[in-house]
């Protein structure tokens, strides 16, 4: 049920802020500074007695851990093993949202804090930690050597890579697990069993099972317990073990070397997909310092692949494979591989998914060589003298160029249409990763355009985050020539619903906004566009309202994608239109803006700059996801 505009009292944006920092959110600065971003911002929001605050999202989070503090919790809280059969009625109580709130609390853990502060001088006391956490869980490194573990890295790629392969050896009829990250709607998208996200049950049941024994053993380890990354990282490896997989499909988080992933000892097979520069703080700010970072993860006398790679990088690689005691080949072209039936066909779009799809055939066929010739010995690359030894270009069985053909890896070159509004959506997030965005977009919109019988309209939906070079990114954008770039940060609504998955402690709303602000000025300049100071939209009291300068009225910033979304579709797309959703209002003369959306054939939206943008799109987009 909507509400009318003059009912229902307006959202104070300091009281959000401030009941933020009461739980230590955020890093604090005035109260009037946050107030300052929202009024820079073009939405009227009207809360309703079905929505949630934050503060009341954030005491949601602190419900297991106020079970904790009672007095008798620890005689309570052992029953979560589950081994103990007086577990059931506990692990009955506590439901998927309880689960992953209490995950979340993990975002800002203060012993984590510290633990990156202690570590980020010796990198290699992270997986000396990582090994303490997963034995305090009940688990010991060796019992991974059973998952027969596909490792995979990479700076661009390493995704696309991983579901191509799941897909190809579960077409096999093998039980694969998949491990990846980042989630897009849901966190339990990051653990699969045969292709599908766990079920939240069973999420709720391991998730409980690993978080108790951590929990009850962190009084005897100085208060520690692992930051997000890493305990998902530990459940993933506890539920592929109960699950009983097959193999697993483990894709790096950040770098290789000293990622928690790399705990693994024994992978069955290694890969690389394409190196570039990102995550600098931590990796290292030279592609020849990433490639070292890679390379962590080979391992001796486990066979490793890696796509065409720049020259210095590949000596890199091939200075540490050497190292280490790795054969190490290289992935031939796709083309180059003989197909009986015509080209190889990706379940992925765009030109660049197809080294991926190389490695991943090599990377599968390797895993099969061993599962189905396990006495038979791995050959050593030939060519020692010079760069890396080709791998061999092999005939892919009709399985394999099934797999291929049916890989589907949502948010990566995806494209959604919904009536007259088309939604490209790519989380390309590097320089290198969206001049590959570019070219599939440019291909894609442009065949479609060909088709729609009449204009269209060109609208970018765009955010980053961390310390990625939004400008370099934008600048690569502008060629495409949007009508409408439309900016906003990774919120899905501007009120916080009870969706804890997407969930982000570690920044503030504040410095989202200010990024936002801060992309819209880099998109302005790259158009030769001046701000004039005082063109702000004057807006009535109560209103949350967004800078339009009007001199440039073709760059709008929102405070949530969901007001983005709205203004952007105009009422054309079914779904944002449905009953369900809450139309947020925007001042007449932002709507008067809109025109040429609302007069166009065509509206085409490419979603770009962060795969947590991306996800917050397909939750709107796409009922499923939510689900």
């Amino acid at each position: 049920m909507h509400h009318s505009v003059g009912c229902q009292p307006p959202i104070n944006p300091t009281e959000q802020y401030i009941s933020l920092n009461r739980r230590g959110v955020t890093t604090s600065r005035s109260d009037r500074n946050i107030a300052q971003i929202w009024r820079q911002f073009p939405v009227c929001v009207y809360t309703s007695p079905m929505m949630v605050s934050f503060s009341r999202l954030l005491e949601r989070s602190s419900v297991f851990a106020a079970f904790l503090r009672q007095k008798d919790w620890s005689s309570k809280f052992t029953t979560v093993k589950c081994s103990s059969t007086k577990a059931e009625p506990l692990l009955h109580r506590m439901e998927y949202q309880d689960a992953v709130c209490t995950l979340n609390t993990l975002q800002t853990n203060a012993c984590a804090l510290e633990q990156v502060r202690r570590e980020r001088g010796h990198p290699q006391l992270q997986l000396q930690a990582m090994r303490g956490f997963l034995e305090r869980a009940g688990l010991v490194v060796e019992e991974l050597d059973h998952l027969n573990i596909i490792h995979v890295t990479g700076t661009k790629g390493k995704g696309s890579t991983c579901a191509f392969t799941e897909q190809i050896l579960r077409s096999y009829g093998f039980r694969t697990g998949f491990y990846s990250s980042p989630h897009l709607v849901q966190v339990r998208e990051r653990i699969r069993i045969n292709g599908k996200p766990i079920g939240k049950e069973l999420f709720t049941k391991y998730f409980w099972q690993v978080y108790g024994r951590l929990y009850e053993t962190k009084d005897t380890h100085g208060g520690s317990m692992p930051a997000y990354f890493r305990f998902l990282t530990i459940l993933a490896f506890h539920i592929f073990l109960q699950e009983k997989v097959d193999l697993a499909v483990i894709e790096v988080g950040i770098g290789g070397a000293y990622d928690c992933t790399n705990i693994i000892r024994r992978p069955w097979v290694c890969g690389i997909a394409s190196l570039g520069i990102d995550h600098t703080s931590i990796l290292g700010d030279t592609i020849e310092k990433i490639a070292w970072q890679k390379g962590g993860i080979f391992k001796p006398g486990v066979p490793a692949f890696t796509v065409k790679q720049p020259d210095s990088p590949m000596v890199v690689l091939k200075e540490r494979a050497k190292e280490i005691g790795c054969p190490l080949w290289v992935c031939p072209e796709l083309e180059e591989y003989p197909a009986d039936s015509g080209p190889l066909r990706l379940g992925l779009a765009g030109h660049h998914q197809r080294s991926n799809a190389s490695l991943a055939l090599q990377l599968s066929h390797s895993w099969l060589q061993r599962r189905c010739l396990p006495d038979q010995s791995i050959p050593s690359p030939a060519g020692e003298s010079k760069g890396v030894s080709p791998a061999a270009a092999f005939q892919p069985s009709p399985i394999m160029a099934k797999g291929l053909e049916e890989t589907e890896w949502p948010g990566r070159t995806q494209t959604l249409k919904h009536g007259p509004v088309t939604y490209f959506l790519d989380g390309a997030h590097t320089t290198r990763s969206m001049l590959a965005c570019v070219s599939w977009f440019s291909e894609v919109a442009s065949q479609h355009e060909r088709t729609t019988g009449g204009p269209v309209v060109r609208v970018l939906l765009f955010n980053a985050t961390g310390e990625r070079d939004s400008a370099a990114m934008l600048k690569l954008l502008v060629p495409c020539h949007f009508d409408f770039a439309v900016f906003c940060p990774n919120i899905t609504e501007a009120i916080a619903s009870c969706n804890a998955d997407q969930q982000n402690f570690n920044v503030s709303v504040e410095n989202m906004l200010t990024r936002c602000l801060d992309n819209q000025r880099s998109w302005r300049l790259l158009n030769g566009q001046e701000e004039k100071p005082g063109d702000q939209l004057l807006i009535s009291r109560n209103v949350l309202p967004l800078v339009a300068a009007e001199c440039c009225s073709k760059t709008l910033v929102f405070p949530c994608i969901l007001s983005a979304l709205q203004w952007l579709s105009q009422g054309r797309d079914s779904v944002l239109a449905h009953p369900d959703k809450r139309v947020i209002p925007v001042k007449p003369s932002v709507t008067a803006k809109a025109a040429p959306l609302r007069d166009a054939t065509g509206i085409h939206v490419l979603v770009a700059g962060s795969l947590h943008l991306v996800g917050g799109v397909l939750k709107h987009l796409d009922p499923s996801f939510a689900s």
